[in-house]
């Protein structure tokens, strides 16, 4: 993936060049459709989502949580918890271009840029607290 699509994205704000090429080297780039399913709740995760431009809804069952969009990430939860499972469901509602990084790969950035670790870390509390 081009280092440079990182740029303007705040979970890799203020990173090294080091740390972001070794980011770009994890990740990479997809382009999806609006109306895709792209996470269903419960289900086992296996990746994470960086949205570079569009936008998509969360949601358990008909209940929205919130929509993302262009900087926002979805998918730590998931990845990073111990029963690997979603706690929500993520559908895109306009096409979507995101950074994507397996399980392993996220691990692996994690464990080698403490900053992503610590803000992933934070994210997690967050959306843990606002659950239904």
């Amino acid at each position: 993936m081009d280092v440079t699509h990182l740029d303007g994205l705040p979970l890799f704000d203020g990173l090294s060049k080091k740390e972001r090429q070794l980011i770009a080297q994890h990740a990479d780039e997809v382009d999806l459709p609006a109306g895709e399913d792209l996470v269903e709740n419960a289900a086992l995760a296996w990746e994470f989502f960086v949205i570079r431009q569009g936008t998509v809804d969360i949601s358990q069952g008909s209940t929205k949580l919130r929509s993302l969009g262009p900087g926002d990430f979805f998918g730590e939860i998931g990845v990073l918890a111990p029963d690997r499972r979603r706690t929500a469901g993520v559908v895109t509602t306009s096409p979507v271009k995101a950074i994507v990084m397996t399980a392993h790969e996220l691990r692996a950035v994690a464990h080698q840029v403490p900053e992503v670790a610590q803000r992933l870390g934070a994210a997690m509390t967050q959306r843990l607290q606002n659950l239904p």
